[in-house]
């Protein structure tokens, strides 16, 4: 899938509405749906534990909250990219708070192609999560695979006395003459003897 048609979950947390207007009419021009708009980090926190988002927009400061610390526990516990957007006095000290959490930072006031560039590089992010994520959840996959397949060796061993290397091997092979996966054979083995 081409990136054009790809669609990002995204939250703006600002209390400006000139912010949210020129956030929101650049945005909805691209493939950012839902765009979800929220007033502090209270908000902020509840929208985010009722739905996970690709991409948070945090224009600091807020009514409740400067926006670093929910910038950084998003950033840091969720496979959400986070961009902070504070006045430039601010940019030095935030960026020594946020850097080392992956939480991108944006000067204001800023131009829209530096906002369009935040915006790539925001997308850029979201897309190599989500690989990981997909990786992770394979490599996951495989591991409870050969749980499942050595649980069930072991019980052709113990039941049936066959060396591991047999029992491995009649995995294998009853895997290879049905054309199933491994994994199927070894529940089968584990629904019979267990």
């Amino acid at each position: 899938m081409a990136l054009e048609e790809r669609v990002y979950r995204t939250l703006i947390v600002s209390v400006s509405e000139t912010f949210n207007s020129s956030f929101g009419a650049m945005l909805s021009a691209w493939n950012f749906s839902p765009l979800r708009f929220v007033g502090s980090v209270g908000a902020a926190r509840r929208a985010v534990s009722e739905q996970p988002y690709d991409l948070i927009i945090i224009n600091s400061p807020l009514p409740d909250d400067a926006g670093i610390r929910f910038a950084i526990d998003e950033s840091g516990t969720k496979p959400s990219v986070v961009l902070l957007a504070v006045r430039a006095e601010q940019y030095e000290p935030t960026f020594e708070k946020v850097s080392e959490h992956g939480v991108y930072l944006l000067s204001k006031p800023t131009s829209r192609g530096m906002v369009t560039s935040a915006m790539d590089w925001m997308v850029t992010t979201c897309e190599r999560l989500k690989r990981f994520e997909r990786k992770n959840v394979s490599l996951e996959e495989k591991m409870q695979e050969i749980r499942t397949v050595n649980r069930a060796k072991w019980i052709l061993i113990d039941r049936l006395k066959m060396s591991e290397a047999d029992a491995h091997r009649y995995i294998e092979k009853q895997a290879m003459d049905r054309c199933v996966p491994k994994q199927a054979i070894a529940e089968e083995i584990i629904r019979t003897y267990a």
